[in-house]
């Protein structure tokens, strides 16, 4: 064993109360949950993706009556809700996509992936993803 080796804190059981508050996960592991949730609220939401999908190309009357629900809102759910329901399916979306496409790219240039190309394309999955969704969102809610 080297004396770098030796010197290193070693964790074998995380205790809940204690160690969590002060351990500091990797952007990669951050990428990784968020990729993994996002999938989930994808198909979560995939009623609300069909209902969006058959309302806005059935008729000119339906898409109508969808973007009046964006805007005013339905019985006891306002607006707003629903756009909010949009945004999180928009990120959802594009930070799947930009993971997908991140873990295409370690597993076709698999020499080049090393611990600092790990992380730097943590950090540009996470940026693209949420810039997007500030561009979109932005849209959505009416800003441009």
């Amino acid at each position: 064993m080297t004396e770098l080796a030796k010197k290193r804190p070693e964790f074998r059981n995380i205790n809940a109360f204690k160690d969590l508050t002060t351990y500091r996960m990797a952007p990669a592991a951050w990428v990784s949950i968020l990729h993994r949730a996002s999938g989930m609220i994808m198909f979560l939401l995939l009623p609300f993706i069909l209902w969006m999908f058959d309302n806005s190309v059935s008729s000119e009357f339906s898409f109508a009556k969808f973007k009046a629900i964006f805007n005013v809102g339905v019985g006891f759910a306002p607006g707003w809700l629903f756009k909010l329901l949009a945004l999180a399916l928009i990120w959802s979306y594009l930070h799947h996509f930009t993971a997908g496409l991140r873990h295409l790219w370690m597993d076709v240039s698999h020499e080049a992936v090393n611990k600092e190309f790990g992380k730097t394309s943590a950090i540009a999955t996470l940026a693209i993803s949420i810039a997007l969704t500030l561009v979109l969102g932005a849209k959505l809610f009416g800003l441009y």
